[in-house]
């Protein structure tokens, strides 16, 4: 007799840290292993539940306090730019987008030091080496892509003559109902052309042509301004309450810090829906 069985991952907890998007808070993720024969099929169901990949590991925040961090997604159908959007479109007309395997190479290191250097000199990335910078790349148990971005041979907005320059990289995973852009960088000196901005809109488009209904964003931080720009999104989704909703007016979210805002961890992974394995 054929039967179905869920399949049973570990969930774990990390130590509590100092927060990286609120002052004064603290963060603690809820995780597990993405591996074996199931990890895409885990991972599909897990990101639509606000879990988020970190090479072979699923996490979503469960901060002790804390309830800020809410998984946000775009409805690809529904999507209009803006008019600043669409100047943002039209600024990057000339990039060259690639897609191709997750490997890392030496011209996407230097670019990603350069970014880290220049805008997150103090973040938690800030001494990944090369090799620490091929693992995010390189070790991905499901579907991914690394999605490039180069401008072709011309002379400088700021003086001098270089050949096609690779512009920013966004290491993609494909699920079954969207793109997640797991993670994103680019060239800070053409930061004026909002290189950040034109990567979403490009992979809306891409998932349009695949007939794909979302695009992951990762977490929208209310209070927290380096995630501010993700609410600027037509058609933002965010996931909240065990459920995905529109996201409205931003103001209308508060960054939560009550004892009571977070469910104990045991009622938090009793009510996650596991993907069922084949068995007999």
């Amino acid at each position: 007799m054929r039967h179905t069985l869920p399949i049973a991952p570990q969930f774990y907890v990390t130590a509590p840290q100092p927060c990286p998007y609120l002052d004064g808070r603290m963060e603690r993720k809820l995780f597990t292993a993405l591996q074996g024969e199931h990890a895409q099929r885990l991972n599909d169901a897990l990101s639509k539940q606000g879990f988020r990949r970190s090479q072979n590991v699923l996490y979503r925040p469960s901060c002790a306090e804390c309830s800020a961090c809410l998984s946000a997604r775009i409805r690809v159908a529904d999507f209009q730019p803006t008019r600043t959007q669409r100047r943002i479109w039209k600024k990057n007309a000339d990039l060259t987008r690639n897609a191709t395997s997750p490997w890392a190479t030496e011209d996407q290191f230097q670019l990603f030091r350069r970014y880290l250097d220049t805008r997150h000199a103090d973040g938690g990335m800030a001494d990944m080496d090369i090799f620490e910078f091929a693992a995010m790349i390189e070790e991905t148990p499901i579907r991914s892509r690394v999605i490039e971005y180069t401008r072709p041979a011309a002379t400088g907005e700021t003086g001098g003559d270089y050949g096609e320059r690779l512009t920013a990289v966004c290491l993609t995973d494909v699920f079954d109902d969207g793109l997640s852009m797991v993670y994103s960088f680019y060239d800070p000196d053409f930061a004026h052309r909002s290189l950040g901005s034109h990567i979403i809109l490009d992979h809306i488009e891409i998932a349009r042509d695949a007939g794909l209904p979302y695009v992951y964003l990762g977490y929208w931080v209310p209070g927290s301004r380096k995630m501010g720009y993700k609410a600027g999104f037509d058609a933002l989704e965010i996931f909240k309450g065990g459920q995905w909703v529109p996201l409205g007016d931003p103001a209308d979210h508060r960054a939560e810090l009550h004892p009571l805002s977070v469910d104990p961890i045991a009622e938090q992974v009793a009510k996650i829906s596991l993907p069922e394995a084949r068995g007999t």
